[in-house]
C-alpha cells in the first residue's frame, strides 16, 4: 500500500502534465465576404454591402486591365517581379533630411509603386528602385509552407496583396510622402501630392460599411477580407485619416475639402473599434486579430491563428485609443475594461525561452527540454500571444491547424517563428496608470 501511495504521488505531476498538454481545438477557416452572406442580413443593411462588393470588383477589373495594358506597352509578355525589400522608408529622420536627395528618390520610387487602385503592395525595396514598364506592382508573397487546404493559399499567386494594410504597407507610404512634401516645398513634390491624395482615397475606399478595413483590398477572399488589427491596420489607417482631417502635424498641408472627406471615415473606425471589442461573461475584454466583417465576431487568419482574445495587437489598440484628446464616454470605458483585462491575465514567475534560429532552422539551439516557458522568480509581467475566450488560458496554433494549451506542444518551425509570449502590453499599463487619472472609469 505504502509503495502504491508513493508511486501514485511520484506520477501525479507526470499525469497532470499530460492531461493539461492536449490539442483543444481545430482552428477553422475565415470567412469570406460575399453576395450570399449580405443577402443573409436585414434588407436595409444590404444595399451598403452590394454596393461594396461592387465597388470592389470593379476596381479589380480595373487594376487588372491597367497592368494588362503596361505589360502590353513595354513590349513583354510576362510581368517582371521586383526586387524583395522591408523598410526604406524611414519616418524618424530629421525633418530637414526629408527634403535631401535621398529621401526623394524614395519618394520617386514610392510613386512609382503606387497601384492604379491607390494602394501599395508589401515586403518591396522602395529604397532605390523605381518600378520599370512591365514590372509587377507586387513581388513574391507567397508562404514558404504551403500545403493543401492551407488557409494562406491565395486564389491567384501571381495576385495577392494587390493593395494592402499588411506589414505596415499603404499607411506608411503615405506618411513617408507627407514628410517629404512638408520638407521640400511646393514646387518640388506635385507628384507627390497627387499620389498622397490617391492615397487617402484609397483608405476611403476600403473601408466598410461597419468602419473596419480589410487586409487586402480590392477584395481577395478568406481571412483577408476580416477586419484587420493584425499589424496594426485598422488603428494606422484611422491614425491617417484623422490626422488629414485635423490637418495636424505632417498632414496640414491637406485642403479643406480632403479634410472634410476623412473626418467622418476616422470616426467610422473608431466606432468598430469600440463595437469588436469581446465580451465574456457579459464583460468587455480585448480584441481577436482579425473579426469578421459582417458579424464582427472574432475570425481566424493563417493556420496558426485563432479566433480568440490577442495580446500583442490588443495592447497596440489600447495604446491607441488613449492618444485620443477627446474620448467619448465608449471609448473610456473600453480602455478600462482592457486594462482589467491585461492586468488579470499577466504571467509571472516565468519567462520565454523562445527556441533560436530562423524558420525552423536549427541553429545554436538550447536544450530541447527547456524550450518554452520555464520558471523564473522574479520575472514578469509578460502575456501571451493568444487566449481562449472565456477562460483566458493561454492557447497556441500550428501549422496543421490544431490548437493547443501548451507552446511546448507545437512544431519546433511554429515555436521559433512565432512571438508567442511578450512584455510589450507592460508599457501599454504604464500608459495606462497616468490616463486613467485624467479619464476615471465611469
Amino acid at each position: 500500500m505504502r509503495f502504491s501511495v508513493l508511486l501514485a504521488l511520484l506520477l501525479a505531476p507526470a499525469a497532470v502534465a499530460t492531461l493539461r498538454a492536449a490539442v483543444v481545438g481545430t482552428i477553422p477557416p475565415a470567412q469570406s465576404l460575399t453576395a450570399e452572406r449580405v443577402a443573409l442580413l436585414p434588407v436595409a443593411d444590404q444595399a451598403q454591402w452590394l454596393d461594396y462588393l461592387a465597388r470592389s470588383e470593379r476596381q479589380r477589373l480595373a487594376d487588372h486591365a491597367a497592368v494588362a495594358a503596361d505589360l502590353k506597352k513595354s513590349g513583354r509578355t510576362t510581368l517582371i517581379i521586383p526586387p524583395e525589400g522591408r523598410g526604406g522608408m524611414p519616418l524618424n529622420r530629421p525633418d530637414a533630411w526629408y527634403a535631401s536627395t535621398e529621401a526623394l528618390r524614395t519618394a520617386d520610387a514610392i510613386v512609382s509603386y503606387q497601384m492604379p487602385n491607390g494602394g501599395w503592395g508589401k515586403n518591396l525595396n522602395m529604397h532605390d528602385h523605381v518600378r520599370q514598364p512591365g514590372e509587377s506592382y507586387i513581388g513574391n508573397n507567397l508562404s514558404h509552407y504551403l500545403a493543401p487546404g492551407d488557409y494562406d493559399t491565395p486564389h491567384d499567386p501571381y495576385w495577392n496583396y494587390f493593395g494592402t494594410l499588411d506589414n505596415n504597407a499603404t499607411t506608411t507610404q503615405l506618411r513617408f510622402l507627407a514628410k517629404v512634401i512638408n520638407a521640400a516645398g511646393p514646387d518640388r513634390t506635385q507628384d507627390y501630392r497627387a499620389a498622397f491624395l490617391k492615397g487617402v482615397d484609397y483608405l476611403c475606399a476600403a473601408q466598410y460599411p461597419n468602419g473596419g478595413w480589410p487586409q487586402v483590398w480590392p477584395l481577395e477572399g478568406g481571412y483577408h477580407d476580416a477586419i484587420t488589427f493584425n499589424d496594426d491596420a485598422v488603428t494606422q489607417a484611422i491614425e491617417v485619416l484623422q490626422g488629414v482631417a485635423d490637418a495636424s502635424g505632417i498632414y496640414a498641408f491637406t485642403t479643406s475639402e480632403v479634410q472634410r472627406r476623412a473626418r467622418p471615415h476616422a470616426e467610422k473606425g473608431y466606432a468598430c473599434i469600440v463595437a469588436t471589442q469581446i465580451k465574456s461573461h457579459g464583460r468587455l475584454t480585448v480584441w481577436c486579430q482579425q473579426h469578421d466583417a459582417l458579424t464582427l465576431l472574432p475570425a481566424s487568419a493563417r493556420n496558426f491563428e485563432p479566433p480568440v482574445q490577442c495580446g500583442d495587437e490588443s495592447a497596440n489598440i489600447v495604446s491607441f485609443l488613449m492618444t485620443d484628446p477627446a474620448p467619448k464616454p465608449e471609448i473610456i470605458a473600453a480602455v478600462h475594461a482592457a486594462a482589467a483585462w491585461f492586468k488579470k491575465t499577466a504571467i509571472y514567475g516565468q519567462k520565454w525561452n523562445r527556441p533560436r534560429g530562423n524558420r525552423g532552422a536549427a541553429r545554436d539551439a538550447p536544450d530541447e527540454a527547456r524550450l518554452g516557458l520555464v520558471p523564473a522568480p522574479g520575472a514578469g509581467p509578460i502575456w501571451a500571444r493568444y487566449y481562449e475566450i472565456g477562460t483566458d488560458r493561454p492557447v497556441f496554433g500550428d501549422r496543421d491547424k490544431t490548437l493547443h494549451d501548451r507552446v511546448e506542444e507545437l512544431s519546433l518551425e511554429r515555436q521559433r517563428g512565432y512571438n508567442w509570449f511578450n512584455n510589450g502590453p507592460k508599457q501599454m499599463l504604464a500608459q495606462y496608470a497616468s490616463w486613467s487619472i485624467a479619464y476615471p472609469a465611469p
